[in-house]
């Protein structure tokens, strides 16, 4: 028999570790895809909300914000991309070189989830390899609806929804929630509203995991 679970991913596409957890996450669904059925939600979260237009250096920016070397950045990105390798997902060896607004991103993730669960995790992979993996400029109109068309969504209703506030509203009631309910650090994993699994973990950390939920037939 077959158990169903709900998965909300609340993640940004400025997260390194977010892109570890996405692929470490399918890697373990695939492992139990005889025994579990997943529908799987993206939820925004942003980690820089207040960046301004044009971004900032990364090196910049983490030295700030968390007081590390340029030294100690580039140590801990390549273990990221080690990490990355691991689970099939290819970092850009030079680094993100800047740290973009996403706000506009998750408009677009959230509309895409209106499409299908398919088309939103689509996009979401999409945008986390053109930041990640091409060092893309993920606050440009024109990059950001090259992604939706190269996750086959119709970049002209995209164009639309940039050009207007539509689905801000939205994000922002969803933001507000995972907020109120203590998600302070992404990726954080909810398995049938109740379960948190939270970081990149490796795939069996997943895994195991899920069989565990399964096995307690709990529903969402």
């Amino acid at each position: 028999m077959t158990t169903n679970l709900k998965i909300d991913f609340v993640s940004d596409v400025a997260c390194p570790w977010c892109a570890i957890g996405l692929a470490s996450l399918e890697q373990a669904l695939d492992r139990v895809g005889g025994e579990i059925k997943a529908e799987l939600h993206f939820e925004p979260f942003e980690l820089n909300p207040a960046m301004p237009p044009g971004g900032q250096d990364v090196t910049e920016h983490l030295t700030q914000k968390y007081g590390s070397t340029a030294q100690q950045q580039a140590t801990a990105r390549e273990a990221i991309r080690e990490r990355g390798a691991s689970v099939g997902f290819e970092f850009r060896k030079e680094g993100r070189g800047r740290v973009y607004n996403t706000f506009n991103a998750h408009r677009l993730l959230h509309w895409a989830g209106l499409q299908g669960p398919q088309q939103q995790r689509d996009l979401k992979m999409a945008l986390l390899k053109a930041y990640h993996g091409e060092g893309r400029a993920l606050e440009e109109r024109d990059v950001l609806l090259q992604t939706v068309a190269e996750a086959g969504l119709d970049a002209r209703h995209a164009a639309g929804i940039l050009d207007s506030d539509a689905y801000a509203a939205e994000v922002r009631e969803r933001e507000e929630f995972y907020r109120q309910h203590g998600i302070s650090a992404v990726p954080s994993v909810i398995v049938n509203n109740r379960h948190l699994i939270q970081g990149g973990q490796p795939p069996e950390v997943f895994e195991q995991a899920l069989r565990q939920i399964a096995a307690e037939g709990i529903a969402p």
